[in-house]
């Protein structure tokens, strides 16, 4: 049975092969996101709130990645705190992103785009 999940060679010579997965692209981006002041949580549909009713955390909820050998493109849904500037929030989470990804994985970042699905009135605490 061949594994669905997904790895990207960054580096391969005589020491040996290095091999990111894609999940971990996208683990790097929901925490980079999350740690934005104005950001109560992420966004992840059904399925998300789903699995965490079942107690299982979803590190990579709200994010979505394609990744090739040399780039990446990140699409990010997430929720705002009341009162952030939208606009603001999302641009620092674009650069924190792009600037996360690559000094950890030495992809180029193409496009982080982010989604806003929601606005948070304080009542839920912010979601990890």
């Amino acid at each position: 049975m061949e594994n669905s999940e997904k790895h990207l060679i960054v580096n391969k010579d005589t020491s040996g092969t290095i091999k990111i997965s894609e999940d971990v692209v996208k683990i790097i981006a929901g925490l980079a996101t999350v740690e934005i002041e104005g950001v109560a949580g992420m966004s992840g549909g059904i399925v998300g709130g789903i699995a965490e009713k079942l107690g299982r955390k979803n590190m990579t909820k709200g994010v979505k990645a394609e990744v090739n050998e040399t780039e990446a493109a990140i699409d990010l849904s997430i929720i705002v705190d009341y009162g952030a500037a939208i606009q603001d929030v999302a641009y620092q989470i674009q650069n924190k992103v792009k600037s996360v990804i690559e000094s950890m994985t030495g992809l180029k970042v193409s496009a982080v785009n982010v989604n806003v699905q929601g606005v948070s009135f304080g009542a839920e605490s912010k979601e990890e």
